[in-house]
């Protein structure tokens, strides 16, 4: 997908990890070109294996984006760094690296060769001052390996809050009165005052995992479960009884959102006071808002409520034109979390205030070796030359080429005693990944079926309608037609519930060997292949009621607006032609719905079958 002037920006979130596609326009700016996101788990308990969720996200990005070999620029967030703005004494511009240097050591909370930093001359009309921005070089190496075991290679390593700003400046070029960006991401929000061209940052360690958290306490469920209860039904509550008009169980949960989401207003005028006192920066008189954390309901109405301010949210789109490729209006959605992105587009292309680069070892040895090709091209150049003499000079030319030669093998030897550590080291982080492979692929399956059923639930209207049986199917075709063998087996044995203790619940389900290039079957690595659920098999009742059957096909309407584990879409391959993706009729589904209860009954039994937005392992 990506040419030679595309440019990947990555934002690698808490929570969220998002990839675009960027090539520069005749006019200047930025075409979008392609853009995605993964979700990955903000739980604290599952912080350990956070660096293999995070490049499991970027390797599935890359495999449906294919951004092609452009190098990537992407951006960790404030919380993540150590960041210090610092005012310099009067001196000459050829003073200030070895100035920086001496004040990087006096703030900087590490011993200097222990981290990574690096810093930027802001621009001021009174003292001279620069930002400082540090990382442990431990933790920025841990996260450039899951960036670059997918395959990609490091441009740039920029800090959220620089790139966010870098997206306003470009924005926003005409706004001069004092502005707070506030992003609020998962585990943090980045504070962002804004006077022209002066800028001053803070992180503040609230954010959407923190109102999650709230929310796992209050009711005593899972991180997970706790986190679809936000995305499905939250919101904020507003002063002035607006939760009397919502349901007890919203209102309660909206509540216990704007408790959370209530220390956030302190922190921002603890901010603001130390901004004005200690960096004499002027009081905000507008607020933006951005971030995944500002998208849910009445965000906007409790930070107008609270701050006192006019609020909007951030759309730094006015330099970005959108792609064919991209969908328009999922851009529209998620503008206000875009800012990243574009800051890290605007850099590929030169139109960025401030330029902070974060150079993770491998990166740094990288581009040591790029400086040292001039030399090794002219060595060779040497070297041509030589053999080019020898035909005229005979001797004489022979025995300088040889001296160059045995130079370029010391060269190749020293060379190779610096790669092959690499080299090796480079296989146990594939193994490494491997491996944390499995265990993030184990949790996301883990919580697959619980996010299956938080999404079913959501999906009900009527207490008229109820489940009885909820089976995962193996092998089912919705397009297969009277093929027998598409038609979807239980994996769930019939006589489960009378089974006797520690005996399996699953049905003895014999998955075939692949086949190899000459027909023969391959020989595989264990004895009984696990089966996969691809479908789900729900079986429930309905009983008499003003609306009929139409309960049913109300139920999958609700499912069809937000499917999230469900699919309502296959791909069908037809004889000759290109794949094409197919929507599922209610027909398609609904595999057995009763006009009406019977006499002697009090209800009539359904049945749905449903595909699954991914197979699931079954163990």
């Amino acid at each position: 997908m990506a040419d030679t002037q595309s440019s990947i920006a990555l934002n690698i979130g808490s929570q969220r990890v998002a990839m675009a596609v960027f090539e520069p326009s005749k006019s200047g700016g930025l075409i979008l070109k392609a853009y995605d996101t993964e979700t990955i788990l903000a739980d604290p308990a599952t912080e350990a294996s956070r660096p293999a969720q995070i490049g499991l996200a970027i390797s599935q990005l890359v495999q449906r984006l294919k951004p092609g070999r452009a190098k990537v620029r992407y951006a960790i967030s404030g919380q993540s760094v150590f960041t210090r703005f610092v005012k310099l004494p009067p001196l000459d511009d050829d003073n200030i690296e070895q100035l920086v240097t001496f004040e990087a050591q006096q703030h900087v909370p590490f011993p200097l060769d222990e981290v990574v930093w690096d810093y930027e001359v802001l621009e001021s009309s009174g003292e001279k001052e620069v930002v400082i921005v540090a990382i442990k070089g431990e933790a920025l190496d841990e996260l450039n390996e899951s960036v670059t075991s997918t395959g990609l290679s490091t441009a740039e390593v920029d800090v959220a809050p620089m790139a966010l700003y870098n997206a306003f400046r470009a924005a926003y070029p005409g706004v001069d009165e004092p502005v707070l960006l506030i992003d609020i991401g998962a585990k943090a929000t980045d504070l962002l005052y804004i006077e022209g061209k002066r800028f001053f940052t803070r992180s503040v360690n609230r954010g959407g995992a923190s109102i999650t958290s709230a929310i796992a306490k209050e009711y005593g469920v899972p991180f997970a479960e706790a986190e679809a209860h936000k995305a499905q039904s939250g919101l904020v509550a507003l002063g002035g009884g607006h939760t009397e008009q919502l349901d007890e169980t919203t209102a309660a949960l909206a509540t216990t959102i704007r408790n959370a989401l209530g220390q956030l207003p302190a922190e921002i005028a603890r901010t603001t006071n130390y901004y004005r006192s200690q960096h004499g920066g002027n009081a905000p008189k507008r607020i933006i808002l951005a971030g995944g954390g500002a998208s849910l309901p009445y965000t906007k109405e409790f930070f107008e409520e609270k701050l006192h301010l006019p609020v909007e949210f951030f759309n730094p789109l006015a330099v970005v034109a959108v792609g064919k490729a991209v969908d328009a209006d999922r851009i529209g959605r998620e503008s206000h979390l875009l800012g990243e992105l574009i800051g890290l587009g605007l850099r590929g292309v030169g139109k960025s205030s401030i330029n902070i680069d974060l150079v993770p070892t491998k990166v740094e040895a990288a581009r040591a070796a790029d400086k040292q090709k001039p030399f090794f091209i002219g060595a060779a150049a040497l070297f041509l030359g030589g053999l080019a003499a020898w035909g005229i000079l005979n001797t004489l030319a022979a025995s300088k080429a040889e001296k160059l030669a045995d130079g370029m093998l010391e060269q190749q030897q020293e060379l190779e005693q610096v790669w092959n550590p690499i080299k090796a080291q480079f296989r146990e982080q594939e193994r490494l990944v491997a491996l944390a492979s499995q265990y993030t692929g184990a949790e996301s399956d883990r919580v697959f079926w619980l996010e299956l059923l938080q999404e079913l639930k959501a999906g009900f209207a009527s207490d008229a309608l109820w489940i009885t049986d909820l089976e995962p199917v193996f092998n089912y075709s919705p397009l297969a037609g009277e093929d027998k063998s598409k038609a979807g087996k239980s994996i769930v044995r019939g006589d489960f519930p009378t089974n006797s203790y520690g005996a399996s619940g699953l049905e003895a389900i014999k998955v075939e060997p692949p086949v190899s290039a000459r027909g023969a079957r391959v020989r595989q690595a264990v004895a009984d292949p696990v089966p996969t659920a691809n479908a789900v098999r729900i079986r429930g009742f309905w009983r008499d009621n003003p609306d009929k059957q139409t309960i049913v096909y109300n139920l999958l309407k609700r499912l069809r607006e937000k499917p999230q584990n469900f699919s309502f879409t296959v791909l069908d391959t037809p004889a000759k032609g290109k794949p094409v993706t197919v929507e599922l009729k209610d027909e398609q589904l609904v595999k057995q719905l009763e006009s009406a209860p019977a006499d002697e009954d009090f209800a009539a039994p359904f049945e749905l079958m449903i595909p699954l937005s991914r197979e699931v392992l079954i163990k």
